[in-house]
């Protein structure tokens, strides 16, 4: 199924139609299944939805291969990923098409996706330089040291959000490490998330098996996380699916990291700068439509200037264009799907009925969500204690700092945080007491970069981080070597 072939390049070609990857395109077991263009409903492309034998499988070959790809030196895998970081930069117009029909984008943020990819292969090349291991001290007279050393196949699960760019921070380290990958994308944007990186590490010299994808919903994310061949799960979407990945990966021992959701706070003092603080937060809560693990789900706003943030916010959110990203210049594109437009149009109007008003937006028109805006927002309402994932401003107010904290913190979820203040002392003293993984001063959530370690607390995951040299450690395990040159003696 293939109605648009416009869409076809140098590297998404006709022959990845319903297949999945095992180091060549091959025909699955598992369903073929339109993948649409989420601004029109047109179906684009054809994936495969992946069964249990299509990932054993897959499995199966990366178990194969592995030990090969252990045995080369890091840096000859470094220089891999470097060549896959100049093939991100060579064909970022091609997978950028992909990344906006997919996900329902706008175009600028496909570059970034890409690019962000690009640095992380060359940061993390550069990683495969360094000291692999330690000398250890011994009270004996014996060698002693210690090494990281691969797990041996990691098993991928990413979401379809921004789908490129959260395989490969975890597919890079995972290689780079030496070892074996099965990806899963999700059937929604299988090309960008799959496909394209396939053909990328191809094209780069990754050997045939070591890097295998196979595209699925439910079914196919259940079987990786129970096949025996993968020694690690790494996955990024809900808490609630990742609740279930956590136990299913626990029966049979696997490593496991988990990037789960969020529901972030800003918090606003009386101090901020509010024309830059209101537009750090749109962005913050409208950009790629709210469907960021890292979108500011709360606005903890001082009583003080409560309304004159609500005034200006309002004011950026009625200016911002909704609309197809592929026919016109737009800030919002469409929600990826009816059911998650339909959960965020509930939230909002259960909350609107509870007492909350819409000072912005409020409504949709199919899959297209006006930037929403609400004031008189309390912490019982929808919108206060779920995750959004779509374009919604909730405003919540408070009196002291010690309230802005309890407010931040009053969720089960722990991804990030902003503050907004002109003092820099009382923004670290709160900062200290915030229970996230992150926390961004005078900047909106929805930060990426390669060099910082991104990760949650509580419900938005397990304390897996991506991004520094904590990345190393989080896709090997160390193993104690020691050397004696002779037996020593024992009483036995």
């Amino acid at each position: 199924m293939l109605d648009d072939t416009t869409m076809l390049g140098s590297i998404i070609t006709a022959e990845m139609s319903g297949k999945l990857f095992t180091g060549s395109f091959e025909p699955a077991t598992g369903a073929v299944v339109p993948v649409t263009d989420k601004a029109t409903g047109e179906a684009i492309f054809a994936a495969v939805d992946g069964t249990a034998a299509d990932v054993a499988r897959a499995a199966a070959v990366a178990k194969a291969a592995q030990p090969a790809w252990a045995a080369l030196t890091p840096v000859a895998r470094g220089d891999i990923l470097r060549r896959f970081a100049a093939l991100c930069e060579e064909h970022a117009e091609e997978i950028g098409r992909w990344i906006v029909r997919e996900t329902g984008s706008i175009p600028p943020k496909a570059p970034f996706e890409i690019m962000t990819s690009a640095r992380e292969a060359v940061e993390i090349a550069g990683l495969t330089g360094q000291p692999v291991g330690h000398i250890l001290s011994s009270s004996l007279t014996r060698a002693s040291y210690a090494r990281r050393v691969p797990l041996g196949v990691v098993g991928v699960i990413t979401p379809w959000n921004s789908p490129f760019i959260l395989a490969a921070r975890v597919v890079l380290p995972a290689l780079a490490m030496g070892n074996a990958v099965v990806l899963k994308p999700d059937l929604q944007s299988p090309v960008c998330g799959g496909y394209a990186l396939a053909k990328l590490f191809e094209l780069a010299g990754v050997p045939a098996g070591v890097f295998t994808v196979v595209p699925g919903g439910i079914a196919a994310g259940e079987a990786l996380t129970l096949d025996p061949n993968i020694n690690m799960i790494s996955f990024t979407g809900s808490t609630l699916a990742g609740r279930k990945v956590a136990e299913n990966a626990g029966k049979t021992l696997k490593k496991v990291a988990l990037e789960l959701g969020g529901n972030n706070a800003a918090i606003i003092f009386d101090d901020a700068d509010l024309d830059g603080a209101t537009s750090a937060t749109a962005f913050g809560s409208f950009f790629h439509q709210g469907q960021i693990c890292f979108t500011i789900g709360r606005h903890l706003v001082h009583e003080s200037i409560a309304a004159a943030y609500a005034e200006k916010l309002a004011a950026r959110a009625a200016a911002l264009h909704v609309g197809d990203p592929n026919k016109a210049m737009v800030h919002l594109g469409p929600i990826i799907n009816e059911r998650q437009a339909a959960k965020v149009e509930k939230l909002v109007t259960e909350s609107l009925a509870s007492g909350a008003k819409a000072t912005a937006g409020g409504g949709r028109e199919g899959l297209y969500f006006k930037p929403t805006v609400l004031t008189g927002v309390t912490p019982d309402m929808p919108v206060y204690t779920e995750e959004i994932f779509g374009p919604v401003a909730p405003i919540v107010t408070f009196s002291t700092e010690e309230e802005a904290i309890a407010l931040a913190n009053d969720t089960a979820y722990g991804l990030v945080a902003s503050i907004f203040t002109a003092n820099q002392t009382r923004a670290m003293r709160v900062a200290a007491q915030l229970k996230t993984g992150i926390v961004h001063i005078n900047d909106q959530t929805v930060n990426h970069e390669v060099f910082g370690p991104i990760g949650g607390m509580g419900a938005s995951g397990n304390g897996a981080r991506s991004g520094g040299p904590s990345v190393m450690d989080e896709y090997s395990q160390w193993q104690w070597v020691t050397f004696n040159e002779t037996v020593p003696q024992y009483p036995f």
